[in-house]
C-alpha cells in the first residue's frame, strides 16, 4: 500500500532524512519510533505532501501508494488516494463544533462500497463526542480533542490511517482509551502508521517497527524481535 524508497528530505539547506525506506501493507500496523528531533514528523510530512508548507522539500527517493509515485503531489491529492492523518497537536478547528469538525472532512476514500465511517459510527466509537457534539472544538479537553482528530480522520474512510504522536500529553485513562480504539481498528483490518513514545503499548499493538535516528532507519523488525532486543531499545529509544 504505502512504500518509502530511499527518501531524502529537509528544510532549506539542511537535510533531515537520509535514505528512509519503510512499507505498510493492507491491514498492517507499523510504527516509526525514535527520540525527539530524529525525523519522524518530517517523514509524515513528506508522505502527506506537507513539506513545502513549512519550507521543506523532498530531495530524493520516492513515496509510493499502490506502486504509483505520489512524491511532489499536492496534499489534497495524496489524501484523496486514501490517507487519513491525525496530526501532532490534534489541530481541531477551535470555533467549529464537534459535529462540524467531523463533517468537515467527510468522504469515502476506502475504494468503493458503502462507507464504514459515518457520523453515527464515529459517535458509537467515541460516545463522549456524541455527548459534546455541539461544543466548540477549542472548549474540549486534550483527550476529547484527540478523539475528534481521530474521528475526523476516520470520516474520510481512509485506507491508511497515520497518527503522529497518538497519545502525547494525554491523561492515563484517555491514553488507555485511545489504545483500545486503535486495537479495535486493527481488528477491523485498518492499516495504520503510528508514531508514539509509549513503547509497551506499541509493542502490543503493532506488527512491525522501524527505528529512526538522525534521519536514518537504524533498525526494523517485529514486536517480538524488538521486545527481545533490550540493547536496541536502550541505544535508539531510551534517553
Amino acid at each position: 500500500m504505502l512504500r518509502l524508497d530511499r527518501l531524502q528530505a529537509g528544510y532549506g539547506g539542511s537535510q533531515v532524512l537520509f535514505d528512509v525506506s519503510l512499507e505498510v501493507g493492507p491491514g498492517e500496523v507499523v510504527t516509526l519510533l525514535g527520540r525527539n528531533g530524529m525525523g519522524k514528523t518530517t517523514t509524515i510530512r513528506a508522505i502527506m505532501g506537507l513539506l513545502p508548507a513549512v519550507g521543506g522539500r523532498i530531495w530524493g527517493g520516492d513515496v509510493r501508494l499502490d506502486g504509483a509515485i505520489v512524491s511532489g503531489q499536492a496534499p489534497h491529492l495524496i489524501a484523496q488516494r486514501g490517507l487519513g492523518l491525525v496530526p501532532e497537536g490534534r489541530q481541531v478547528f477551535p470555533t467549529l463544533s464537534v459535529e462540524e469538525n467531523l463533517l468537515a472532512t467527510a468522504a469515502n476514500r476506502s475504494g468503493g462500497g458503502a462507507p464504514r465511517w459515518t457520523l453515527d459510527a464515529v459517535y458509537a466509537f467515541f460516545p463522549r463526542l456524541k455527548e459534546r457534539r455541539g461544543n466548540a472544538g477549542g472548549k474540549l479537553s486534550g483527550g476529547e480533542q484527540q478523539m475528534v482528530a481521530i474521528g475526523r480522520a476516520l470520516m474520510t474512510n481512509p485506507r491508511l490511517l497515520i497518527l503522529d504522536e497518538a497519545t502525547e500529553g494525554l491523561a492515563p485513562l484517555i491514553r488507555a482509551e485511545i489504545w483500545l480504539v486503535l486495537a479495535k481498528l486493527k481488528a477491523e483490518g485498518q492499516a495504520i502508521l503510528l508514531i508514539d513514545k509509549n513503547l509497551s503499548a506499541v509493542l502490543k499493538l503493532a506488527d512491525r517497527h522501524s527505528l529512526i535516528e538522525k534521519g536514518r532507519i537504524v533498525w526494523s523488525g517485529t514486536s517480538a524481535a524488538l521486545e527481545a532486543s533490550p540493547e536496541v531499545r536502550d541505544k535508539h529509544l531510551h534517553l
